[in-house]
């Protein structure tokens, strides 16, 4: 079905394309400006910034944000942020920032003036109203002390503060005098131990990170303190486009962006709204999403669905259990919502008080786990909380009668619980699915990604082609992307990690000699790690050794971030250091590796191109325009070496056409070309049709029709190289000439070979030719 938008948002200068730069203390304001010249060259229309607001002091990503009045000073202040703006400016680019709503940095409360001054006084202060704090239930709790019992022994009185260790905390006034001890029990707040934060705390957090306080930003009082400074660039027309991070966690997301929209109305507005398979984006007054709901029906295009039998045995055969994902994801949900979401379930229990304590909090902590999507919104809100309703009885009939009394009231959008309700479940999915059982679901790892469901094995083209036509019609200006810092393995990794799914046989006999010869105690854990080597393989020691330390605490089955286990740990580490160390295991890795590396490149490719091409305004994260093998973060955050980049740049603008396996070339090839066509000839880029490759390997083709141009792609190539290529398979061109813009090769209309257009590289991207075109080789009769 061709499908072409009525009238594509173009308040202000039209975002078309965006390239994502982590802006840090170690990369900052300035080192941003000097991309400019690149990022125009490369094809982008606009930079795409991390938070630029006052961060908590030593911050590597700006989402802690203690002082929404200024620019950081660690990344260059208001002076950094204009060379950035007149650089860009220079350049023909634009900007899009990335705003953090939901919650503010407290770790440093010195570093924050508002969250110091609620310290200081409490509910009397001027920032109260600032913070999601249940002041009913006494003194405002902070887990930073040791958990030992005499750690408050450690407190001094310093300069009219309160120390512990190198944590500083404000004296009210009037209550100075006596021991430090005697000083802490005046005050508007307890120090308790860090343990006491997940199960106590009485503040509403972000997910269950401590260091984050809810924000309330409904208070128009509060939105206007938090969003001046950032709306001020806006009225300014210095900034084009807003990025809004993790709207789930408001209270009113709808009416926050509502407000967002009225205040900066030529804004392009995306949101990060993590939207679980085939859910729809809510109706609100926003230009998409950040792009996570097209990575996954992206990268599916490139995964053998007939494998998922063969993949599903082979995990029960190495882990010796069948694990269901739907009975995986309810006991990790039902645990981040009982353990790690434990003070928030308290305080929404407290909301129930016609429902015993005990039996409400089990009612609510099931119903969350039950939640089938992240967060309800209408209309569809009710039937996800029916859908909960329902599966939260199958399971627990003991809780009946406390699960309708809370679900009664959660169907009534005036009551304050069925208000705070949806912000445990966003928070509930993401702890439970994202960060746990995303590391404990071993059968096939290049699936489990943010926005993607690992039950869902692949995505044929069809289903591909719908999805994009439907995104078109109803979100044309929605973001696309292949990898962001939040992203569990770089979009290159799970390209290669594809490779697999046409590879079963010949992966699980290489998987299970090294899981023999080189045994963890933890077999899913195991399994999930050398499917994460072979994808990233070689990798620096000290990155695979940060990575596994963080997925095994993540998956919080052998060992966890609140009980590390030493033994479980030295095992594991013992054995990267074996991969590393062990001539023969590393041998066999390099091997295995670079047997399906050849197939990943064209996985690489082939995802590169339909995501650039494919409705939406996409996105490049940081360094992704060459290969890249980034686990998950911080990882990837690492340095990009932008001068590598600019080199190969001004190489394939002299004429280099790279062979696909010159350390990325082909892949900044790909993105440039493409980027620029869209920049240059946007009029091509504004429908989206399927288009019917015909022969015996048409399967392994997909190719569509954007409003004028014609994108090709191989799928499978496992497959494709087994059945001895393209043969007689060809694909029919409209009738006039296009030139292929990777290799510069022109077309006449009719059928073309798949054979001849894909004999250089695994994609292609076709154009009508204009007069004016660089000298091109020889192609199909011209």
């Amino acid at each position: 079905m061709s499908v072409t938008p009525t009238d594509p948002q173009a308040n202000g200068r039209r975002v078309g394309a965006t390239y994502r730069v982590q802006v840090s203390p170690g990369f900052d304001l300035t080192a941003t400006a000097e991309l400019a010249d690149y990022l125009a060259a490369l094809g982008v229309t606009h930079l795409y910034s991390a938070p630029l607001l006052t961060a908590a002091p030593g911050s590597a990503h700006g989402y802690d944000v203690v002082d929404h009045r200024a620019v950081n000073p660690a990344l260059g202040g208001e002076a950094g942020r204009r060379r950035l703006v007149d650089a860009l400016r220079a350049a023909g680019l634009g900007l899009v920032v990335d705003i953090v709503p939901n919650h503010a940095g407290v770790a440093q409360p010195a570093a924050n003036p508002a969250w110091w001054d609620v310290l200081r006084a409490g509910r009397a202060s001027t920032y109260a109203r600032w913070f999601d704090i249940d002041w009913d239930r006494g003194r405002l709790l902070l887990p930073v002390l040791a958990d030992t019992p005499d750690a408050l022994d450690d407190l001094k009185l310093v300069d009219g503060e309160l120390r512990y260790h190198e944590h500083r905390f404000p004296v009210a006034d009037g209550t100075g005098d006596g021991s430090p001890r005697e000083v802490h029990d005046r005050q508007h707040y307890e120090l308790v131990s860090w343990r006491r934060g997940d199960a106590e705390l009485t503040y509403r957090r972000f997910f269950a990170v401590s260091d984050l306080a809810g924000l309330r930003v409904e208070d128009p009082e509060v939105f206007d303190a938090t969003h001046a400074e950032i709306l001020r660039w806006a009225a300014a027309g210095e900034v084009d486009g807003i990025r809004v991070d993790h709207p789930d966690g408001l209270r009113d997301p709808a009416g926050y962006l509502a407000r967002l929209r009225a205040a900066a109305p030529d804004a392009w507005l995306i949101v990060e709204k993590i939207l679980e398979y085939g859910e729809e984006l809510p109706d609100w007054p926003v230009d998409g999403t950040t792009g996570y709901d097209a990575l996954a029906p992206v990268g599916g295009l490139f995964v053998d669905g007939r494998a998922e039998g063969d993949l599903t045995a082979l995990d029960t055969r190495l882990t010796g259990a069948a694990t269901s994902w739907p009975e995986l994801i309810h006991a990790t949900k039902l645990a981040a919502a009982t353990r790690l979401l434990a003070a928030e379930l308290t305080r929404l229990a407290a909301l129930a008080p016609e429902v015993d304590r005990d039996a409400a909090r089990a009612a609510l902590a099931e119903l969350a786990a039950c939640f089938p999507v992240y967060r309800g919104y209408p209309p569809e809100g009710a039937r996800h909380l029916a859908a909960a309703r329902a599966e939260a009885g199958r399971r627990r009939p003991d809780l009946t009668v406390a699960l309708d009394a809370v679900t009664t009231r959660l169907r009534d959008p005036d009551d304050e619980l069925g208000r705070r309700f949806p912000q445990l479940t966003g928070a509930v999915m993401a702890k439970g699915v994202e960060d746990t059982a995303y590391y404990r679901w071993s059968r096939f790892v290049a699936l489990n990604e943010v926005g993607g469901s690992p039950a869902h094995f692949g995505a044929p083209p069809e289903e591909f082609h719908r999805f994009a036509a439907d995104r078109l019609r109803r979100w044309p200006r929605s973001m696309t992307t292949l990898s962001t810092h939040d992203t569990k393995r770089g979009e290159d990794v799970r390209a290669r990690l594809a490779v697999l799914s046409e590879l079963p046989d010949r992966w699980a006999g290489q998987v299970t000699a090294w899981m023999r010869d080189a045994p963890l105690p933890d077999p899913a854990f195991a399994h999930l790690l050398w499917q994460t080597v072979v994808g990233a393989w070689p990798i620096e020691r000290e990155r695979l050794h940060a990575y596994v330390e963080k997925a095994a605490r993540e998956a919080a089955a052998s060992t966890s971030w609140s009980d590390p286990d030493p033994v479980f740990e030295r095992a594991l580490h013992a054995l990267v250091d074996r991969m590393y160390d062990d001539p023969g295991l590393r041998g066999a890795i390099t091997a295995f590796a670079e047997e399906i590396t050849w197939a990943g490149w064209s996985n690489a490719l082939g995802q590169k191109l339909v995501q650039l091409a494919m409705p939406g305004v996409p996105d490049t994260y940081q360094g992704t325009e060459l290969w890249d093998n980034s686990l998950v973060d911080p990882d990837n955050r690492r340095p990009v070496d932008f001068a590598v980049r600019r080199e190969l740049l001004a190489r394939l603008d002299a004429g280099w056409r790279p062979p696909v396996d010159a350390g990325g070339a082909a892949k900044l090839l790909v993105v440039s070309r493409t980027l620029r066509l869209r920049r240059d000839r946007p009029e091509l880029f504004t429908g989206h049709r399927a288009l019917p490759a015909r022969g015996p390997a048409a399967a392994h083709a997909v190719c569509f029709d954007t409003g004028g141009a014609l994108a090709v792609a191989t799928r499978l190539p496992v497959g494709l190289a087994r059945r001895g290529g393209w043969g007689d398979t060809t694909l029919s061109l409209p009738g006039n000439r296009m030139t292929e813009v990777f290799t510069g090769r022109v077309y006449a209309g009719g059928r073309v070979s798949l054979g001849d257009l894909l004999g250089t590289y695994p994609v292609a991207l076709l154009a009508p030719a204009e007069p004016a075109s660089a000298p091109t080789e020889a192609g199909e009769a011209v």
